[in-house]
């Protein structure tokens, strides 16, 4: 017996290795056959000067002891792409049929050619490759940049930093102010965010706008499907221990939360301070204040989610500010444009805090017969608590409570120089009629230009954000 198992076991061993090898040889075919690529995203970070031409590869592994078939291998933006691909050595924007060995892997390399100097071109430019086998489909995603500009991505300004007005600013990631740092920002820029990038300041931001050359934050979708689209970015955030703040003829639009600032100012100056800014189309809140301060003059705050929201007390003054909802495309007007209290919920327990807010030559209006009340100002506990309304115009079917309210006007039309909801205009210039309630009705304050720097007061100062002249 002993011999006859000697002479079967070479051929029980010939016999599996057969066997072994015809089933390497087939193609499996169930949907849970494995396959990895050596990445999820291509993305070219070269800032392009000229027409560019780089190259990056992966690798798709078939990781099964069998063969695998893949249906196709396609570029989804196909010869119209600005990227190229070379699928295992043919240059192609698709192959089909591709067999690939058992424990094998082969090459995908993608080109990207963008002459990033001719206009119209978004500064992102995607496309995906395409990977279907067994039914089962795979993308690997492709970026570049397009328009020339400054990209940045999850970047930390140290020091002190200034960014001229050569191109435009691109952020991807996030952009973040270190807590010692300051950044200023020259006339006319323009900053452009990705949806998934916040502006974060924990140290300082200085914005220099101008009336012609205002510095412009928004989303970097431009094309006419996005261009007004609110919640294209995130927003700006103020941050705990941030401080000094000035921003001065900034457009901020089209934000989910468009400037956010929470906790009080460390020293004695407002930690934000907004002069002749213009916060508009921010999808949740256009300016957000938790327990913090705030100076504004000459400032629009207009058709956001809630255009402007206290919590938690602080300490704010706003002078010369027109604050305003009217429903669009993206953004019903079902909010109180001012929401003013003293107390917020954490961890499932009400908090108070001191509050002092002064407003001054303000109007606070919205869509006719959406709410009556445009104002809401609420208090709990028994901390210090000042709310005041000073000269402004407001629709409310009653004055604000617990509030003090000084020579305001309550339900009449500010008469604003041009809405048009179904077109999407929104002129709140007061109008030429001097009958207008908002005109030589304000009280004198040391603020002497307009939000278009034109001389204020003319006659008696003007309620809102313009002077008519």
């Amino acid at each position: 017996m002993k011999k006859l198992f000697v002479k079967i076991l070479p051929a029980v061993i010939v016999l599996a290795v057969v066997l072994l090898s015809c089933k390497k040889d087939r193609f499996i075919t169930s949907r849970g056959a494995l396959l990895s690529t050596s990445v999820d995203s291509l993305k070219y970070d070269t800032v392009f000067t000229s027409i560019g031409s780089v190259t990056q590869s992966f690798k798709i592994n078939n990781l099964n002891n069998q063969k695998l078939l893949l249906s196709s291998v396609r570029l989804m933006g196909g010869a119209a792409s600005a990227f190229k691909i070379n699928i295992n050595g043919l240059p192609s924007p698709i192959a089909t049929g591709i067999e690939l060995a058992a424990n094998d892997s082969m090459y995908i390399f993608v080109t990207v050619q963008i002459n990033p100097n001719l206009s119209g071109l978004p500064f992102i430019v995607k496309d995906s490759i395409q990977i279907i086998y067994n039914g089962n489909i795979r993308y690997v995603q492709l970026e570049a940049f397009g328009q020339n500009a400054n990209f940045l991505r999850n970047k930390v300004i140290t020091g002190n930093v200034s960014w001229p007005n050569n191109l435009p600013y691109v952020i991807l990631g996030s952009v973040r102010v270190d807590t010692t740092a300051s950044l200023t920002i020259d006339p006319g820029c323009r900053i452009y965010l990705h949806a998934d990038a916040p502006f974060i300041v924990d140290g300082t931001l200085i914005v220099n706008g101008t009336k012609n050359d205002s510095v412009v934050f928004n989303g970097d979708r431009l094309d006419a499907a996005y261009k007004d689209l609110p919640a294209s970015w995130p927003g700006i955030y103020f941050r705990g221990k941030s401080k000094n703040n000035v921003l001065t003829h900034a457009f901020i639009k089209n934000a989910y939360q468009a400037v956010v600032t929470e906790q009080p100012s460390i020293n004695s100056n407002p930690k934000l301070t907004l002069n002749k800014c213009v916060i508009d189309n921010a999808f949740d809140v256009g300016l957000f204040a938790v327990n913090s301060s705030i100076k504004a003059e000459n400032c629009l705050i207009s058709n956001c989610g809630n255009n402007i929201s206290i919590a938690y007390g602080g300490d704010y003054n706003f002078s010369h500010c027109t604050v305003a909802g009217y429903s669009t495309d993206f953004i019903t007007h079902q909010n109180q444009v001012l929401a003013v209290k003293n107390f917020a919920a954490q961890n499932g327990v009400t908090v108070t805090a001191d509050i002092t807010a002064a407003f001054t030559n303000c109007i606070f209006w919205g869509d006719n017969g959406n709410l009556s009340d445009e104002i809401a100002v609420q208090k709990q506990g028994s901390n210090p608590f000042t709310v005041s309304f000073d000269n402004c115009l407001y629709r409310m079917s009653a004055d604000p409570l617990n509030s003090i309210v000084t020579d305001n006007i309550r339900n009449q039309d500010p008469l604003f120089d041009s809405i048009n909801v179904n077109k999407g205009i929104f002129d709140f210039h007061l109008t030429k009629n001097a009958a207008a309630p908002g005109v030589n009705t304000g009280k004198l304050t040391p603020v002497f230009s307009d939000l278009d720097d034109n001389i204020r007061p003319v006659g008696l100062p003007d309620i809102g954000c313009y002077e008519k002249q």
